[in-house]
């Protein structure tokens, strides 16, 4: 047994030897006559105590006192102790078991009956405490299994999404600069619109998930996706069209339903609904558009405005701003212009240096 030593804390020397006899052909035995003493035994070997017995009335400090320094400094969780008395009140009983005494005993007390019950409760205890450090054990190894699965899914999605930049004849920059926009703002609608239930595991849900919006470029022919100039009708309602295919080539790869799949799906399929009905493919409306579908939304536009592309040249920061608030690319809900407001500086900082010093992992 990892832990060997028994306390044996009463101010009666008989007590102690009696109780030292009962164990000491199997565990170290450590005295003390007073309460000082019993927390200096228990400072220089908690870690290696099995069990405590400990007085309830003894000088300088009682068996309370010690509980409740025990307490505080968080041994009780590690440390069974059996409290041994001959005088308890109904009130110092529970104020013992509210600090979390494993058992009293009343003095005189049985040889036999005490080593049954004090065997009882240190096996429990160390049970308990072997559980204790299995679970902790596995679950550090399925959170580090997670955050490898994590990285993993990340290295995929990026490298499909790059797919689709390299197809575009992009470097591949815009998907980490939507990812940037979208943590930026997601971060904001989370502290200031608590009503959408976000948090920081679905935010970085969110933003991984946003690398796939344009997944269904893959099938726009390059014969449209490349055209240099504007689009005839008929050719827009076929890049209308990827908003489409890239959910179905999710469905094609699902595995199963799962929160993740969700937040790509939407932003895949919604990315273009405007919060006045007028986006596509379903004319969604209002916050019938998934809030992370709508981040994403805005970012793209903003990044599309900004970016040189090869039917466009780029626009000015301040210019690509002013489009989006006056409704130039579509009406977006007044709750996500809020907070485009509120990260306009830091959408500026990363436009005119160039997404220099932004973490290309983001």
């Amino acid at each position: 047994m990892e832990n060997h030593i028994i306390l044996i804390a009463d101010d009666v020397e008989i007590n102690r030897k009696m109780l030292s006899f009962i164990f000491e052909e199997q565990y170290q035995i450590l005295e003390a006559a007073d309460g000082v003493e019993t927390i200096d035994l228990l400072e220089e070997h908690h870690d290696t105590l099995s069990l405590i017995f400990l007085d309830l009335m003894m000088p300088n400090k009682s068996g309370l006192d010690v509980l409740e320094y025990m307490s505080v400094k968080g041994y009780m969780n590690s440390i069974p102790v059996i409290m041994i008395t001959g005088e308890a009140t109904v009130k110092s009983e529970v104020k013992a078991y509210e600090y979390g005494v494993s058992d009293i005993i009343y003095k005189p007390f049985e040889p036999k009956v005490v080593m049954r019950r004090a065997q009882n409760i240190i096996e429990l205890f160390q049970n308990r405490i072997d559980i204790e450090k299995k679970l902790e054990k596995r679950t550090k190894q399925l959170r580090e299994s997670k955050e490898k699965l994590e990285r993993n899914n990340e290295f995929l999605i990026n490298a499909l999404s790059s797919v689709v930049e390299f197809r575009s004849l992009e470097s591949g920059e815009h998907i980490q600069r939507v990812k940037y926009f979208t943590r930026i703002i997601l971060k904001y609608v989370k502290d200031e619109f608590p009503e959408y239930g976000l948090t920081d595991e679905s935010l970085k849900m969110i933003v991984n998930a946003s690398a796939l919006h344009d997944l269904g470029k893959i099938a726009i022919p390059d014969s449209i996706l490349l055209k240099p100039g504007k689009l005839t009708n008929e050719e827009f309602e076929e890049m209308k069209k990827h908003t489409i295919y890239g959910c179905e080539l999710l469905e094609n790869f699902k595995q199963e339903e799962n929160e993740f799949y969700k937040y790509c799906y939407d932003i895949c399929r919604h990315h273009h609904e405007r919060y006045d009905g007028r986006g596509y493919p379903d004319r969604l409306k209002g916050d019938d558009i998934p809030i992370w579908a709508q981040v994403v939304s805005v970012v793209d536009v903003y990044d599309a405005l900004v970016s040189k592309r090869v039917y466009k040249e780029a626009y000015a920061v301040e210019e690509a701003v002013n489009m989006i608030k006056n409704n130039e690319c579509g009406v977006f809900s007044p709750k996500i212009m809020e907070c485009f407001d509120m990260a306009k500086s830091e959408f500026f900082k990363a436009t005119e240096t160039k997404f220099s010093y932004v973490d290309s992992s983001l």
